[in-house]
C-alpha cells in the first residue's frame, strides 16, 4: 500500500513551486508505447555514474536511472513512493520511519533490504558534498526488520524529508560497497549496480553510456524504453545539429545557445520545456570579496547595485529567458521566496553620489578606480554578464577588466588564494534554503579552499543565528519567517548582489513522451518515458 500516514507540512508548502513559462507547447499521447531507444544528451561527460559522493550535474542526469532513492517528488513537489512505500515523522521531529518496498532486487540478483538503506544514509553523511549537512543530525539508522528503516536524529532536520530522491540521496548496495575506504573512487561508480528501471551495460569514455531495460523492475510493465544511449557532444553547434537531425532525442541543461531557442520553438519536430528544474533553481549573483580595498565599503557595493539593471541582464545575457531575482532565494522557490525584499533601483546618478561619499571621486581621466572581474569559466553566459557589468560600471567611473582562466585556476583564485575583487556565479538553491543558501552566507562556511561556499567572506552573527534556528525549526511557517528576515538582511548588507534566476531548458523531439514528470526532471528514472511510433 502506498500510504502517507502524515503529510509533512514542509512538503505541502513546497507544492507551491510549480509554475509555467509561456513558451511550452507540445502534445501528450494518451497511451504509453513500449519499446525503442532513447538517445539522451548529457553535457559534459560525468566523472562518475553514482551520486553517492558527487553532486556533478552530469552525474545526476545518469545516476537515478540505475540507482534509486527512498522517494521521488512530483512536479508539485509532493512525495512519490520509490523504494519506500510509507513514511512517518515523530511529533518531535527526531525520528523518520520508512516502510520499504518488498520484492525488490539489485541488478546482480541480491535482495534489497533495510540494511542497504542504513548503509547508504550513513555513507551519504560521510562522503556526499551536501549529505554532510543534510544528514549531519543522523545518529543512527535502525533496521528492526528487512523492510523497515528508522532514521533517528540528534536534533530536528525539517529539510531532510525533501532530500530523499535518487539523484540527491541514492540508496546503494551495501554488499557492493561494504569495507570500502574510498567511496568516490569505487568501481561501482563506473559500472553501477542499482535497483532502478535501467541496467548499466557500457561506458565508452568520450562517446556514450548504454543503459538497458531492467526486465525484473519492481514496477511491472515499466520501463517502456528498451534502451537509453547517453551521448556526450562537447561542441554546442554539434549538439544543435544532433538535435535537428534526430541523432539526439532529448537534451537537458540548455544544450545550445540561447540565441537558437526561438528558432527551435518553431520547429515541427522539436519542442522546448522548462519544467523539472525547480528542485534546485539557480540564482546568478555578483559575489564581492569583502576584503577588497574597494568592495569592503558598504557605499561602494550599494553604488554597484544602483548601477545594474537586472532586466537588461536577463535580456542581454539570457536572451529574455531569465527573470530578475533581487533575493538570495529564487522566485521559483516559491515556498521560501520573499517578494518584499527591498531593491536598489537602477539609478546611476545615485550610484555616482554614493561613490563620492565613499571617498572615490572621478580622476582627471574620469576613472574612480579599476578592478578585475574574474569571469566564471562555465560558458559564454558568464562572458555576456561580464561584458554587461564592465559597460554598466564604466558609466559610473569604475573601470572593470575581464580576466579569463580555466576552471582549476578560477577556483583556486577565488576560494583558496582569495585573489579577486568580484566574480559572477550561478548557485543552485536546491530544494531548501538550509541546504542550498546557508552555505553562501553562514560565517562557518567561510573556509579557504572550499568551493561554491561563502566566497565573499561574509560574517553576520544575526544571519548565523537565523540559519542555525531555521535548520532545526519543525514549524514551516516559522521557518518561512526566519528566511524572510534573512533575505531582507542580506539585501541590506550586500555581501553579494543577486541578479536573475534562470530555469534550464530541455530540448526534445516531440515523439518523446512523459520525459519530465518529477521535480528534478531528466535526473529522474525515465521509467514512464516512451517514444511514439511513426511520429
Amino acid at each position: 500500500m502506498d500510504i502517507r500516514r502524515r503529510q509533512l507540512n514542509q512538503i505541502l508548502a513546497l507544492s507551491a513551486l510549480s509554475a509555467i513559462l509561456p513558451f511550452r507547447d507540445f502534445a501528450q499521447a494518451a497511451e504509453p508505447v513500449a519499446g525503442g531507444t532513447l538517445n539522451l544528451l548529457v553535457q559534459p561527460e560525468p566523472p562518475t555514474l553514482v551520486t553517492l559522493a558527487h553532486t556533478a550535474g552530469p552525474t545526476t542526469r545518469v545516476s537515478g536511472k540505475v540507482t534509486e532513492g527512498l522517494l521521488a517528488y512530483g512536479l508539485d513537489f509532493m512525495p512519490i513512493p520509490q523504494l519506500a512505500t510509507e513514511w512517518d515523522l515523530s511529533d518531535d521531529g527526531l525520528e523518520y520511519s520508512f516502510k520499504l518496498r518488498e520484492g525488490v532486487k539489485w541488478h546482480d540478483g541480491k535482495d534489497f533490504t533495510s540494511e542497504d538503506v542504513a548503509f547508504s544514509i550513513l555513507a551519504l553523511k560521510e562522503v556526499h558534498p551536501r549529505g554532510r549537512a543534510t544528514f549531519s543530525s543522523v545518529k543512527e539508522v535502525a533496521t528492526p526488520d528487512p523492510h523497515t528503516a528508522i532514521i533517528r536524529l540528534s536534533k530536528p532536520a525539517p529539510y531532510l524529508i525533501g532530500a530523499l530522491q535518487a539523484s540527491e540521496s541514492p540508496i546503494v548496495p551495501k554488499h557492493v560497497y561494504d569495507g570500502t575506504k574510498d567511496f568516490a573512487a569505487h568501481s561501482n561508480g563506473r559500472a553501477p549496480i542499482g535497483t532502478g528501471p535501467f541496467i548499466f551495460r557500457e561506458w565508452a569514455v568520450g562517446s556514450h553510456i548504454i543503459l538497458d531495460r531492467n526486465p525484473d523492475y519492481w514496477d511491472k510493465g515499466k520501463p517502456y524504453l528498451d534502451r537509453i544511449v547517453i551521448k556526450f557532444i562537447p561542441d554546442a553547434s554539434a549538439r544543435l545539429a544532433a538535435l535537428e537531425t534526430g541523432e539526439v532525442d532529448i537534451a537537458p541543461d540548455t544544450p545550445v545557445s540561447l540565441s537558437e531557442i526561438d528558432r527551435l520553438k518553431a520547429s515541427a519536430t522539436l519542442a522546448v520545456d522548462d519544467r523539472g528544474n525547480d528542485y534546485s533553481p539557480t540564482v546568478y549573483r555578483i559575489e564581492f570579496n569583502l576584503a577588497n580595498d574597494y568592495f569592503k565599503h558598504d557605499k561602494v557595493r550599494q553604488a554597484v547595485a544602483h548601477a545594474i539593471d537586472r532586466q537588461k541582464i536577463a535580456d542581454i545575457a539570457f536572451y529574455g529567458y531569465a527573470v530578475p531575482a533581487p533575493s538570495p532565494i529564487s522566485p521559483f522557490l516559491k515556498a521560501f521566496y520573499n517578494p518584499n525584499v527591498p531593491v536598489y533601483a537602477y539609478d546611476p546618478a545615485k550610484a555616482e553620489e554614493l561613490l563620492d561619499e565613499a571617498g572615490f571621486p572621478r580622476g582627471a581621466d574620469g576613472i574612480r578606480f579599476e578592478v578585475p572581474h574574474d569571469v566564471m569559466p562555465y560558458g559564454d553566459t558568464y562572458t555576456r554578464i561580464g561584458n554587461y557589468l564592465r559597460d554598466a560600471l564604466s558609466k559610473i567611473g569604475v573601470k572593470v577588466s575581464l580576466r579569463g582562466q580555466d576552471v582549476p585556476t578560477w577556483l583556486k583564485r577565488v576560494y583558496t588564494d582569495r585573489d579577486f575583487a568580484f566574480v559572477t556565479n550561478g548557485m543552485g538553491n536546491t530544494f531548501d534554503p538550509t541546504i542550498g543558501v546557508q552555505r553562501l552566507y553562514w560565517s562557518k562556511n567561510f573556509k579557504k579552499g572550499v568551493p561554491f561556499s561563502n566566497g565573499s567572506g561574509y560574517s553576520n552573527p544575526e544571519i548565523d543565528a537565523i540559519f542555525e534556528q531555521a535548520a532545526v525549526e519543525n514549524d514551516h511557517a516559522k521557518r518561512v519567517e526566519l528566511f524572510n528576515r534573512m533575505q531582507v538582511i542580506i539585501a541590506r548588507d550586500l555581501p553579494d548582489i543577486t541578479l536573475v534566476s534562470f530555469r534550464q531548458l530541455t530540448i526534445f523531439n516531440r515523439k518523446v513522451q512523459d520525459h519530465t514528470v518529477v521535480a528534478d526532471g531528466l535526473s529522474g528514472s525515465l521509467s514512464s518515458t516512451y517514444i511514439l511510433k511513426n511520429a
